[in-house]
């Protein structure tokens, strides 16, 4: 079973946010591949469906902590250990303020970069899971990454954004079947 999960922040206030970009991917996933309807379990909402993969069919849950993006780690750890999930079978999607906005990345451990969520998924969890990373730009003064990541992407930013959340949803049976490279290469070229 794969663990998907998306950080972000639950209430409504937050949907269009740039730290919800992990929230919008899965539910691109969710929508895209027929999950399930969405259910509270884990302090989370929760969907579960199948991918059809070349090597058959990979059973998947997608997870949006309702936490608050910074205490995301009790909820995937919640999950991971009710279905006893391995490591190398959990992907958490998050804003990377850190890559220009549009720029898609996924790799396997590595630091928090000073991405609060990331940080928490890691005390955890430990470092070694896949993430996805989503870029979303930087404001370029430090003193205002709080308050950019807690606005709305811009109207603008619809022309990158959703070309990009339909590519993640489109390709993600590639990073079911474990096929991270391709994965990510599929979603770049859209």
């Amino acid at each position: 079973m794969l663990l998907i999960a998306g950080l972000g922040n639950p209430e409504t206030k937050y949907a269009g946010n740039r730290h919800n970009a992990g929230f919008m991917a899965v539910d691109a996933i969710a929508r895209a591949h027929g999950f399930g309807p969405w259910r509270a379990k884990f302090s989370a909402q929760v969907s579960d469906g199948f991918f059809d993969t070349d090597a058959g069919r990979v059973k998947a849950l997608l997870l949006k902590p309702q936490t608050y993006y910074n205490e995301s780690g009790r909820a995937v750890l919640a999950a991971m250990s009710f279905y006893k999930i391995p490591l190398s079978e959990i992907i958490v999607f998050h804003d990377d303020i850190d890559l220009a906005p549009g720029k898609f990345r996924v790799k396997t451990g590595g630091g928090a970069a000073g991405n609060n969520g990331i940080k928490s998924v890691t005390a955890a969890l430990g470092p070694d899971f896949r993430r996805a990373r989503i870029g979303v730009g930087h404001p370029g003064d430090k003193a205002q990454v709080i308050s950019y990541v807690l606005k709305d992407f811009s109207k603008a930013d619809g022309q990158w954004l959703t070309p990009l959340l339909d590519a993640i949803a489109e390709a993600a049976p590639l990073l079911a079947a474990g096929r991270d490279d391709a994965f990510q290469t599929k979603v770049n070229s859209r």
